[in-house]
């Protein structure tokens, strides 16, 4: 519901200056207008001088950081920030966490919840596990907090972290394909815009049923505007305008290749994917025998299905490399919780791929005789793919 953004913004305020401050991030411009610096970041910290509000402001370029003294001083500095037309506060304190976004009508759409912090610092091997979303968030009490949902959770945002910067500037642009009943989509918002991040963000799912589910969730937390969804194909769904950010967590089969191409050919910046099952290699190798001497590798099913998903994965990071992606395969989440926990993470980098990358590549899918989904749909997509990727495999 919107709040009178004076009433909203007078709110922050007295939490900045209240004593029990921990933290807060402000980031995002309101419509139409544009903030002097493009984030501030305020704690407290203990000086020699004794306690002081730390403001840190980042232009773009260079970050600046100064130390005010409580009182009169902090209260100039803080109105200051206050009167900057910025589109996000998020604001923690030892008792309450406050999430305010500005909307386009110039309201403020205010999210209130509690800080569930322990009350003593735990010390060696009782310290609590220290997670990027808390597990008291009350999305959680919307999308479900299982022990497990929690750590699927924790381990891909770590991975979001990694993988984006800490300087931002300017709106993001998300799409989660195969997003699902979207429990990942929504931590990816509320994470993304607890950093103070202008973020807009597509769910694409080809049920139509999930896309009124999590579009009615959307409204119940008050992120509608900010967080849609729409139903279609993977390869087709309408999503404008282009991301810059994909994701693409545990879809199957080659609904990843789909993924990994359009992200290509919306150029994305960053790319974030974990496959599912590997059915189409895994396919190919059972038709053909391997080439010697690696017939053992795929003589006992269980090995070559094996084989297939490590196959698959190194083909597709080695397409990314291709075209123009700095490319690593990393765990998702610890194996003991899926077996299915490798992650695709992938950033733009436009560079050219050298001699050696397309010899290793083409050598690989020739000795192998199979044609990775993904250089079929780019070579469709970009009319070249890779060198001699228009050939059928079996002509190789």
């Amino acid at each position: 519901m919107a709040e009178s953004l004076d009433a909203a913004l007078g709110e922050v305020r007295a939490l900045l200056l209240d004593p029990a401050l921990t933290r807060a991030v402000a980031a995002g411009r309101r419509r139409g207008l544009r903030p002097t610096v493009v984030r501030a970041e305020l704690r407290p910290v203990t000086l020699k001088a004794g306690p002081r509000l730390q403001i840190a402001t980042s232009d773009g370029a260079r970050p600046y950081t100064r130390n005010v003294a409580p009182g009169r001083e902090a209260a100039e500095a803080v109105d200051a920030l206050l009167a900057e037309p910025f589109g996000n506060w998020h604001v923690e304190t030892a008792d309450t966490t406050l999430q305010l976004r500005v909307t386009k009508s110039g309201d403020a759409q205010v999210h209130r919840a509690r800080a569930t912090r322990p009350t003593a610092e735990p010390t060696g091997n009782d310290r609590a596990k220290e997670y990027l979303l808390d597990p008291g968030d009350p999305i959680f009490a919307e999308i479900g907090g299982s022990a497990a949902k929690r750590r699927q959770v924790d381990a891909f945002l770590r991975a979001l972290a990694a993988t984006l910067p800490d300087e931002l500037a300017g709106p993001l642009r998300v799409v989660d394909l195969g997003c699902g009943n979207a429990y990942l989509t929504f931590a990816a918002y509320r994470y993304l815009s607890a950093r103070g991040l202008d973020v807009e963000l597509v769910g694409v799912d080809v049920r139509e049923d999930q896309r009124l589910r999590n579009t009615e969730l959307a409204e119940r937390m008050g992120w509608g505007d900010r967080v849609r969804f729409v139903a279609g194909t993977i390869a087709e769904a309408v999503v404008d305008p282009a991301p810059d950010l994909v994701l693409a967590l545990h879809a199957c089969d080659t609904a990843t290749d789909e993924a990994l191409a359009r992200a290509v050919r919306w150029d994305a910046r960053w790319v974030l994917a974990a496959p599912c099952c590997h059915h189409d290699v895994a396919a190919q190798l059972r038709a053909r025998p391997a080439p010697t001497p690696y017939e053992l590798l795929t003589r006992q099913g269980i090995l070559r299905e094996r084989f297939a998903d490590v196959l698959t994965d190194a083909l597709r990071a080695g397409l990314l490399r291709l075209h123009g992606y700095r490319t690593e395969v990393v765990e998702f989440v610890d194996s003991r919780h899926t077996p299915r926990n490798l992650l695709i993470r992938a950033r733009r980098s436009g560079a050219a791929p050298t001699d050696e990358q397309r010899r290793d590549y083409r050598e690989l899918v020739d000795q192998w005789r199979v044609t990775p989904r993904l250089e079929a749909l780019l070579a469709t997509e970009d009319g070249s793919g890779t060198p001699s990727a228009s050939a059928p495999a079996a002509a190789r």
